[in-house]
């Protein structure tokens, strides 16, 4: 089973990668870009079988290493 985290800056958090990159872009004639919001994608391969001690299992690698709680949301996906 694969799990998918998606790990974002909360609102109201300054994303000073996503302002650059959307600096650039503008420079380099994409001046429709509004906004760039960067995230972090993991894709984590586990050997389990039910789905919810796979998000359960996700939810602690977040807690433990993978997001800041005070600055970070995710979102997790099961794929099968």
């Amino acid at each position: 089973m694969e799990v998918e985290i998606k790990i974002k800056l909360k609102e109201g958090i300054s994303d000073p990668e996503g302002e650059n990159t959307k600096k650039a872009l503008r420079l380099l004639g994409f001046e429709d870009v509004l906004n760039v919001h960067i995230l972090k994608t993991f894709r984590i391969k586990l050997d389990d079988s039910d789905e919810g001690d796979a998000v359960e299992e996700a939810k602690e690698m977040c807690k433990k290493l993978l997001a800041n709680p005070v600055i970070h949301d995710y979102e997790i996906r099961v794929k099968k």
